[in-house]
């Protein structure tokens, strides 16, 4: 009688070191969007608070809004980093959609030998090269 074989243990998919390291700034980034919006909050809360509630109501609540779309804007941000770090389809499309934009608006200004351009087209490269790593 044949001994049991071993079961088949599959490897999860690797992480390519530049993805693993866009997906770290892309996380930095969002932080800091949130951390911004937090303090944009609180900076509006403080000022309508030591100010005896004399700012003018249009612009607390301006203040506001602005604080909370800088904030969600970063809750989005953290999520396509995450995304990215566990290799999600989505995340890779999302992420090639806004380096296209970068390409096309530095494209349209003839911007072409900027160092903007030039990161945003070896980053589309780049991620175009591996994206049968995502899933």
């Amino acid at each position: 009688m044949p001994p049991p074989s071993e079961p088949t243990v599959y490897a999860p998919p690797s992480r390519p070191l530049g993805v693993a390291i866009l997906a770290v700034l892309v996380g930095i980034v969002g932080f800091l969007w949130i951390l911004g919006g937090l303090l944009l909050l609180a900076d509006v809360t403080a000022i309508t608070y030591f100010n005896g509630g004399g700012l003018p109501q249009l612009l607390h609540a301006t203040g506001v809004f602005a604080g909370l779309i800088v904030l969600i804007f970063g809750l989005i941000v953290l999520g396509l980093a995450l995304g990215l770090w566990h290799l999600r389809m989505w995340a890779l499309v999302l992420t090639l959609l806004v380096v296209i934009v970068e390409l096309v608006s530095y494209g349209l200004a003839g911007d072409f030998a900027s160092l903007g351009f030039i990161v945003s087209l070896v980053l589309f490269v780049y991620l175009v090269a591996v994206h049968r790593h995502f899933d």
